[in-house]
This record gives C-alpha cells, sequence and structure tokens, in this order.
C-alpha cells in the first residue's frame, strides 16, 4: 500500500472511529434521554400514588387515635374479654366513622372482633394501653378499600395501578397482570402485547398481611420518541461523514509531498543521528517547521545530556525526602509534602490524597497539588482499581494517565485507609517514574501507618473496648476539667448517672455474652441521645455517666428522661440455659444532678447524681430521680 493510501485511510480512520463512537454514544444518549423522561414522568405519577396512600394512612391514623383515646366502651369491652360486646361496639364504630374496615386483636395477636370489607387495605395499626403503659390490645383501622385506592391513582394520577395482598391480585385497573410478574421494586411487564414501565412499594395490611402496590406506565410513547430522534441524528451523522471524508482525501494529498521530506530526517534523528538536516524551501509553515526541526536536532544532544543530570539529582533529592516521612506523625501535613513532591518527582499535572477510617466510608481528600481538570476520571479510575485489588495501580483514560498507591491501616488486617494519587496529560508513566512514585507513597505509607499506631494507643488508653465509650480515667479527667471551666465562667454542668434494672438477672439467666449485647446497645442509645459536646462514659460495671456541659438541673433531667425512655424501647431476642429463644425488654434507673444549690465541687456532683440514682432504684426502678 503506497504511502498516499495509508495517509488517506488514515485520515478515514479518525473520522470514522470517532464518529461510530459518537453515534453509539448519541444512540445511547437519546435513548436514555426519552426513558429518563419516562422515569420521571412515573416517579412523578408514584409520588402521587404514594401521597394519597400516606393520605389514607393519615385518616385511618387519626380514626385510630380518636378511638383508643375516648372510646371508653370498646375499652371496658376488651379489658373485660366480652367478644361479644367487642364484636357489636367494633360494628357501631365502622358505621360510626365510615370506614372500610376495623379489627381489634388481644395482645398475643388473636383477633377478637372485626367489621368492614375484606378489601380493606392500608390499616393504621395502634396499640391500646392503659394508665400505666399496659397493652390490652391492638385496634386496625382502613379508611379506603383496595379498589378505591386502585381507581383514585388512575383518576388522579393517569397510571395504572394493581393491588396484591399475600401474592393474591386484590384489586387493579389492569386486567390481566398476575401478581407473580410485578416485580418488588422496580422494572418491566408486558401485557396483550404491550409493554409497562413498573414501579412497586410495599405497604401494610390487616393481621400482619404482605401488601404491594404497583403503578404501570405505558412505554410506547417513549419507544416512538427514541425512534424518531434516531433516524434525525443519522441523518445528521452521514452527513458529516460525507464532509469529513471529503476532506480527508484532499488533506492527503496536498500533505503528502512536505511530509515526505521530513520522513527521512525524522528516521536519521530517531536511529541517534542528531546531525540529520531537512531541507528548507520557500517561507511557508513547512518551511518553518523545517527550520525548527534543525535547530532542535542541534540541541537534542545537549539537553538528552542535561536532563540525564537532572534527573539523577531529582531522584536523589527526593529519596532524602521520602526517608524523613517515617518520623512524622502529622498525617496531614506528611500528604500533603508527599503529594506535593510526588507530582514534582513524575512531573504530573496534579495529585492528591483520601483517607477514610472505615472500609465502609468512601475515600475523603486531605491533600491536593495542581488543577485536576479533566483527569478526576482517570484518577478514579486507578484508585478503583487500588481498592478492588489493594495493590499500587495505574490507569489510562482517552489522553489522561494516572498512578495510585494505597495506605493500609495498621491494625494487622491491611485495610486500605487511603491513597496517594497523581495525574497528567498526553504522557505515560515511564517504569522509572513507577519506581520513584512506589518508592514515595511506600515511605508515606509507612509514616501514615505509625501515625494509626500512635492514634490506636492513645485511643484505646481513653475508651473501653466494649462499649465504645469514654472509660473511667477519661471520665474523671474530662468531669474536673468541666467542672474548673463551670466554675470560672459561671456555667452550668449537669451530670446524669444510669445503672441497668436487673442486669444481673439477665447476665444469670442468659450469659454473660448477651448482658454484652445489652450494655452495647444501652450505649448506644446513651450516645445517640447525647450531644457533640457532652462525654458518654461507661462508669463501672452495668452503671455508665454522661457530663452534660452547659446543661442545669432541668436540661440533665431531661436528657436521663430521653435515654430511659430509649432504653425501655429497646428488644433483645435471647436465648435463655433451656435453649429456648424470646423477646425482652430491659429498664434502668437514672440520677441527674447539676451544679449549683449547695453542689460546688466534683465530688458533691458525682455523690448527689448517684445518691439519686439508687432513690430513683428504690423508688421502683425504671425512673429518672432529680438530686436533692
Amino acid at each position: 500500500m503506497s504511502f498516499r493510501s495509508r495517509l488517506t485511510l488514515f485520515f478515514v480512520a479518525i473520522v470514522i472511529v470517532p464518529m461510530a463512537s459518537m453515534a453509539i454514544v448519541l444512540f445511547r444518549l437519546l435513548s436514555d434521554n426519552e426513558h429518563g423522561k419516562g422515569d420521571a414522568r412515573i416517579a412523578a405519577r408514584q409520588e402521587t400514588a404514594i401521597h394519597l396512600y400516606e393520605d389514607a394512612r393519615r385518616n385511618s391514623t387519626a380514626i385510630a387515635r380518636k378511638i383508643a383515646g375516648s372510646d371508653t366502651a370498646l375499652a371496658a369491652a376488651l379489658r373485660a374479654g366480652d367478644r361479644a360486646r367487642i364484636q357489636r361496639r367494633v360494628g357501631q364504630l365502622q358505621l360510626k366513622y365510615d370506614v372500610a374496615r376495623i379489627l381489634v386483636r388481644d395482645p398475643k395477636g388473636a383477633p377478637l372482633g372485626g367489621a368492614g370489607s375484606d378489601l380493606a387495605a392500608f390499616p393504621a395499626t395502634l396499640q391500646l394501653v392503659d394508665q400505666r403503659r399496659r397493652s390490652y390490645g391492638t385496634i386496625q383501622v382502613a379508611t379506603d378499600t383496595a379498589p378505591q385506592y386502585a381507581v383514585l391513582v388512575h383518576r388522579i394520577a393517569g397510571l395504572d395501578a394493581v393491588v396484591v395482598r399475600d401474592g393474591q391480585r386484590i384489586a387493579g385497573t389492569l386486567p390481566g397482570v398476575a401478581p407473580s410478574d410485578l416485580p418488588a421494586r422496580q422494572g418491566h411487564v408486558t401485557v396483550q402485547d404491550a409493554d409497562y414501565r413498573v414501579s412497586s412499594f410495599p405497604a401494610p395490611g390487616f393481621g400482619g398481611a404482605h401488601v404491594q402496590v404497583s403503578v404501570l406506565d405505558d412505554t410506547s410513547v417513549t419507544e416512538g420518541n427514541v425512534r424518531n430522534s434516531r433516524r434525525i441524528a443519522a441523518a445528521i451523522l452521514i452527513g458529516f461523514f460525507i464532509l469529513a471524508f471529503t476532506f480527508a482525501v484532499l488533506v492527503s494529498r496536498s500533505l503528502q509531498r512536505q511530509i515526505l521530506a521530513f520522513l527521512d530526517a525524522a528516521r536519521r534523528l530517531g536511529s541517534g543521528d542528531f546531525s540529520a538536516q531537512v531541507p528548507t524551501v520557500g517561507r511557508d509553515e513547512f518551511a518553518a517547521l523545517g527550520e525548527q526541526f534543525n535547530q532542535m536536532a542541534g540541541q537534542l544532544e545537549e539537553r538528552e545530556e542535561d536532563l540525564r543530570q537532572e534527573r539523577v539529582r531529582l531522584e536523589n533529592a527526593m529519596r532524602r525526602i521520602g526517608e524523613t516521612f517515617a518520623s512524622n506523625l502529622d498525617r496531614d501535613a506528611l500528604l500533603e509534602i508527599v503529594v506535593r513532591t510526588a507530582v514534582d518527582g513524575v512531573a504530573a499535572e496534579a495529585g492528591r490524597a483520601t483517607v477514610r477510617t472505615d472500609a465502609a466510608e468512601p475515600l475523603r481528600q486531605v491533600a491536593s497539588v495542581g488543577r485536576p481538570d479533566g483527569l478526576e476520571e482517570t484518577v478514579r479510575a486507578a484508585e478503583a482499581q487500588v481498592l478492588e485489588t489493594g495493590e499500587p495501580q495505574d490507569a489510562n483514560v482517552g489522553r489522561a494517565y494516572a498512578l495510585a498507591y494505597p495506605l493500609r491501616s495498621a491494625d494487622g488486617e491491611g485495610r486500605v485507609t487511603g491513597i496517594v494519587s497523581v495525574g497528567r496529560y498526553d504522557k505515560a508513566f515511564s517504569a522509572s517514574e513507577h519506581d520513584l512514585f512506589n518508592y514515595l507513597a511506600g515511605q508515606a505509607a509507612v509514616s501514615v501507618e505509625n501515625v494509626g499506631l500512635h492514634e490506636t494507643v492513645e485511643r484505646q488508653a481513653v475508651t473501653d473496648e466494649l462499649t465504645g465509650l469514654s472509660n473511667r480515667r477519661r471520665f474523671q479527667e474530662t468531669l474536673a476539667g468541666e467542672v474548673a471551666r463551670s466554675q470560672r465562667f459561671d456555667q452550668g454542668l449537669g451530670l446524669v448517672m444510669l445503672d441497668i434494672d436487673n442486669f444481673k438477672q439477665v447476665n444469670d439467666t442468659y450469659g454473660h455474652q448477651q448482658g454484652d449485647v445489652v450494655l452495647r446497645e444501652v450505649a448506644r442509645v446513651l450516645k445517640e441521645s447525647s450531644r457533640a459536646i457532652d462525654l458518654p462514659a461507661r462508669y463501672g460495671g452495668e452503671e455508665l455517666a454522661v457530663v452534660l456541659p452547659g446543661t442545669d438541673l432541668e436540661g440533665a433531667y431531661d436528657l436521663a428522661e430521653r435515654v430511659r425512655e430509649g432504653i425501655e424501647a429497646l428488644e433483645f431476642p435471647l436465648e435463655d440455659e433451656t435453649g429456648e429463644r424470646r423477646v425482652i425488654r430491659i429498664t434502668a434507673s437514672l440520677g441527674a444532678a447539676a451544679l449549683g444549690d449547695g453542689i460546688e465541687d466534683m465530688r458533691e456532683l458525682v455523690a448527689a447524681a448517684d445518691a439519686a440514682l439508687y432513690r430513683a432504684k428504690r423508688a421502683g426502678k425504671n425512673q429518672t430521680v432529680r438530686a436533692s
């Protein structure tokens, strides 16, 4: 094949390949755009369907609360266990409030009475409790039936709706849809040769029944729009292709003669003959290019030696800098130095360092150098490969190249806790640049590991291993400091002491491992109820405490009550010594105290909170007592 033919083929190739890629991407974008519009349409309509469902639930909840709070006749019948009275009263309530269905069950879940349609859906469930918060039954109320809801969705949202209960269709506006064909969340279904986009969501049912609501949107309009858009795009691309092909042929003929003149000189230069010269004729751009080519050949030999010496000096300096990293305990400053040095050392255009404290967390950028415009995709690709393999990686996307190196945890598991990465355009990183970058990042990894070990030791010295709360030593130090600060600035300081009720019985009945589960859950409630400035701590055994800066006695009492209610709401599925599993609840007694009113120092504050705690114990447990 002649040079001219190859040049023509080359121009054709650089036009065809991008345009083919453009066609694929364009067709995909057009399809995605139309389908995205369809998804947005059904999403908006589904929101309407969900709002209708939520309205029904709110109405049901309001009526259930009204019955539970004011209907003494039903409450009396439930306490008496009189099924006839219960059934009669339920029927009266169903007519009175004009609801679709009412169902009443005893505390164990057995039905006691019900009235209304079996097609009622989306009930509100409310537990019936007496003044001592003891349950004497539950009530379920639904204001609408499933057919009513389906018709309402079709009329208001413009979507077909199907309601399925325990695998059986109970209502719908679109015939021919089998419950088994409907996806649990999103998907497509074909009904009578028509394709529908489906979005489903779960809803509660009577007696624990599983109810699924599915809304369906016909996709025929979307597919028609996709076809029309593709026809228009194809016509435009064909026109561009014809113009580009013509231009490529003309340009290849024009350039052939000038390029051949450079070819021989370029071959000589490529073989190391820096005396190669290009003949220059005329004053056009090719003549200017020839002159510059000749000057370049004369300078290359000098520059080659200069660059070799400069590279040696730079590598030596980089290695000396890297060797200082192992003694540095400032993580962020270290990472900023290593990123800046790595960018300079491998002639990158930008670099960054990212870290995370847990494997489930996303990487967080802590240092960056240069402008990463257009390099983000390549850098992220290299970092993703590091996260997947745990090894140094490189990546190439288009004109961009990137290197990435993992920073590992110091806990012995070797988890990737951070990544150092650099990137640049147009030039792949050489083997020596790989080695230099890996050496520098490796030195930084050692230093980061030392920092992690140092932080772990410091954290373990003040943290209770079981609960994750501060230990007693940290508690004493913090409380002493807060007392001094409170006295100096005349600010409030509260203290809450907590003791788990009957914790020894839990350990004796279910074992110490189950007792540890209880302790961890109680500690979690305490942490979630505390503010960022508070200090929750394990005081000893099953006794916990929380220091409350800037808080008076009432504030401490309010927090203690939130904690007590949170603990009371916990449920533990535990296994006793006979192997029987049961769900148990626990409670806690709390004492709240604050500086002032005769409490002047740390010892008096702790003693007051502790005394209030034990008054709560003696008064019957599961309560909060203020210090007096």
